[in-house]
């Protein structure tokens, strides 16, 4: 009988150290999406200002059916989800690009980044690197 106890014990350990590294694992990976997400929504809220200033006209201080004089406001270029500061990278009259950089690290350890391309119409995200 003591066998038999001591069998069901140590199954009983490998059992739950399989659910605990489980459960490890699947909270990292919620929170990579977490971080993600996050990212992605605060440039879509970027983007989207980006379009409200594309479509108020310019004697109401907007572009007036231009990007070219939006910046990122300045409580904006970098939150609690990005690491470095939102970066405008190409800006023209009917679009422009931004990228951010991920505060958490992606699944190699390096922090991914972010590219969304804002025209007057759309917000796409076109890039995810090291995630």
């Amino acid at each position: 009988m003591g066998q038999q106890q001591l069998l069901l014990i140590v199954l009983g350990v490998i059992i739950v150290g399989i659910a605990v590294v489980v459960g490890i694992n699947l909270f990292n990976a919620n929170a990579e999406e977490a971080a993600k997400d996050g990212v992605v929504s605060d440039c879509t809220n970027l983007g989207a200002m980006a379009q409200q200033h594309y479509k108020k006209p310019a004697a109401m201080g907007g572009g007036g059916n231009s990007f070219v004089n939006w910046d990122v406001p300045s409580s904006l270029v970098r939150t609690a989800n990005m690491s470095e500061d939102v970066t405008i990278d190409a800006q023209t009259q009917d679009g422009l690009t931004l990228t951010a950089t991920s505060t958490e690290a992606g699944v190699d350890g390096d922090p991914f980044t972010v590219t969304m391309e804002i025209t007057k119409n759309e917000i796409d995200t076109t890039y995810f690197s090291n995630f």
